[in-house]
């Protein structure tokens, strides 16, 4: 659920989060001398953008795959009525399940798993399905990552939207522009 959302983004705030993304080991000194603003403003940003939940961490990121766990897969599970808190307390308690959402249609949760092989990963839908609260699964084997995971372009175009809408614009948020994000001729 989201909740505590005080505002999007600004421009400082995209700039501030694109440096961080793009050098995660960077100093608040040094973000702070690039931006042009007081260390105390950069401070202040992350502070804020942090509590709202629009950060939510600073740790690094994993590579399954260079882990040991070449194979992903999606795999989507209907749940027996009423008992999705149990099968999610089974879910966490499998270390490959790397996330699970919550779906509208006719599965229940869309999970994405990571295993060592295609026999690692029956084992593992095995050992989930073993548990009376998950009733079926259906898995999609991920072949190759065409876009990671990203929230650059949405970092952008929120900023951009909060500047334009603080000027006045009336412009469509995202309709103006073009798929490689430049503006489209009027």
């Amino acid at each position: 659920m989201i909740g505590n959302m005080s505002g999007p983004v600004d421009q400082l705030d995209a700039r501030l989060i694109g440096l961080l993304r793009d050098e995660p080991r960077i100093g608040i000194m040094e973000v702070a001398r690039r931006l042009r603003v007081a260390r105390g403003t950069v401070q202040a940003r992350l502070a804020k953008l942090t509590e709202r939940g629009v950060i939510r961490g600073f740790g690094p990121e994993l590579d399954p795959h260079r882990m040991g766990y070449p194979i992903m897969a999606f795999v989507f599970l209907q749940i027996t009525q009423g008992r999705l808190d149990e099968a999610v307390r089974v879910l966490e308690a499998v270390p490959e399940v790397l996330e699970a959402t919550a779906t509208s249609g006719p599965s229940d949760l869309l999970c994405r798993i990571v295993a060592r092989d295609t026999e690692h990963l029956q084992d593992i839908v095995n050992r989930v399905l073993s548990n009376a609260a998950i009733r079926r699964s259906t898995s999609y084997i991920a072949l190759s990552e065409q876009i990671p995971y990203r929230t650059g372009p949405l970092l952008t175009t929120t900023a951009d939207q909060a500047t334009s809408s603080s000027n006045g614009s009336s412009r469509a948020a995202g309709a103006a522009t073009t798929p490689a994000g430049t503006p489209s001729p009027a």
